[in-house]
């Protein structure tokens, strides 16, 4: 799209965004609610629910959906508008940052409302991410979850276990490369935030974080160096060849031609035939559509040879509360949508919403998933993978969150310099030593650009 088409697409969603902050009332009678699922089937899922809540306590709800790669231009226009939502849903961690280091959130009300639904009923490394100085920014929600899906079958025929360490994951992807069957598909290709998320996961499990315990960069150290030569030898040496991406890493295990792949959860509804625009193709699925979801177990949080202390990459999305929110009706709101609207909210995708809250287990495994078709996780995948992914948030570690570096987590998922660098390695242009520092020296310099 020519840049002029650009800048005018943004101008109808900042005047759309800005249009259905201003038509409410500015009392505890209404308020008006962001939200990030903003696909067409969620937001009517999500109607549903804001309808029971104004039933119940007469408090009207202008929801308005906003893309996540428009938030942030959208976020800064209502700002300086005055014209901040009273609440925003499905929040991601960088973007809870984000809105903190501007000042734009109430920090008293999240707080208030996990006390009253009960500290001890949210996993804790959910709060954890969420917290500052002791203080809680948003309150969590749910959550979806990175892992590693291999084929359980071929690993059976093959005397391996699950590939729960990085050199058990090289051992496999060794071991399974052979003929027209990769040892992993994964995605490298410069321009795609999901190689970032992919490398993060496996650097997360090394220990190699972005940013140090002094705030400084630090992906030129030892573990993510050694991160950087992991990936790039499984990338390079027992991966398919190209560009592989988000689609063509999913392509590629759904054709049953690699063994092994990194990809979130929201791929389980589609592993097991539920969505018609991305249905597992392998020989074996023509006679058994579930056939890989099947065979394929997923393993969550992995240790590396630097860290033994198991980690993942997963997102937390959350309720925030605006500065500028009318609290009590925005506190009634939050609650509501963490209690008795909870089991709508995360059945609207439960292989991408995992609750953060004890208690529901039962009731998400129930929940159906899939767009075409629709089934029960749990009347496709054993308890143990389902547990796994339950259990998953307890070991997510993000780079930069923990250190409040949030905006710069933010702009270098915008930027790429990581899958750059990453790049680098798998074609052979650069050495993981080499890719490590320019990936610090490329985020140095985004580092430096948001302080001016």
């Amino acid at each position: 799209m020519p840049g002029r088409a650009i800048a005018a697409a943004c101008s109808l969603i900042l005047a759309a965004v800005l249009a259905g902050c201003g038509g409410g009332e500015r009392d505890g009678s209404a308020i008006t609610v962001w939200t990030e699922e903003n696909l067409p089937d969620r937001m009517a899922a999500q109607r549903a629910i804001v309808a029971g809540f104004t039933e119940r306590t007469g408090i009207k709800v202008d929801l308005v959906g906003v893309a996540e790669d428009q938030f942030s231009q959208v976020l800064t226009a209502a700002s300086a508008a005055g014209e901040l939502p009273d609440v925003i849903g499905a929040l991601p961690l960088a973007s809870v940052r984000e809105m903190e280091a501007n000042d734009l959130l109430d920090v008293e009300t999240p707080g208030a409302i996990v006390e009253s639904l009960g500290e001890d009923t949210f996993i804790k490394r959910a709060l954890d991410l969420n917290t500052d100085e002791e203080r809680l920014l948003a309150v969590p929600s749910d959550a979806w979850a990175q892992l590693v899906l291999y084929r359980k079958d071929l690993f059976a025929e093959a005397g391996l276990e699950p590939p729960r360490t990085l050199s058990g994951l090289l051992a496999a992807a060794r071991a399974l490369n052979r003929g027209d069957m990769a040892g992993i598909t994964l995605a490298v290709s410069a321009r795609d935030s999901f190689t970032a998320q992919s490398f993060e996961h496996i650097a997360l499990a090394n220990g190699c974080q972005m940013i140090d315990a002094r705030g400084e960069v630090a992906l030129d150290s030892p573990a993510c160096v050694r991160a950087f030569q992991i990936y790039g030898e499984l990338a390079r040496d027992y991966s398919v060849p190209g560009k592989q991406d988000v689609d063509t890493t999913r392509a590629t295990y759904f054709s049953g031609r690699a063994a092994m792949t990194i990809w979130s959860s929201f791929i389980l509804d589609e592993l097991a035939g539920l969505r018609r625009d991305a249905l597992p193709s392998c020989a074996e699925c023509r006679a058994d559509p579930e056939f890989l979801a099947k065979n394929t177990g997923v393993v969550t949080a992995l240790s590396g040879p630097d860290s033994p202390r198991p980690a993942q990459y997963g997102e937390i999305v959350s309720w925030a509360v605006t500065r500028e929110a009318r609290k009590d009706a925005a506190r009634a709101f939050v609650t509501y949508m963490m209690s008795e609207g909870y089991e709508r909210w995360f059945g609207m995708a439960p292989e991408g919403k995992v609750p953060v809250r004890k208690g529901y287990a039962d009731a998400w495994s129930r929940a159906p998933a899939g767009v075409d078709d629709k089934r029960p996780l749990a009347a496709i995948y054993p308890k143990s993978v389902l547990d796994a992914l339950r259990t998953s948030p307890e070991t997510f570690s993000r780079w930069g969150i923990p250190q409040g570096q949030g905006r710069l987590v933010g702009a270098a998922m915008g930027e790429l310099p990581v899958p750059k660098a990453l790049n680098g390695v798998v074609t052979g242009s650069l050495t993981p030593a080499q890719a490590a520092a320019q990936a610090t020296r490329d985020v140095e310099a985004i580092k430096r650009g948001l302080r001016q």
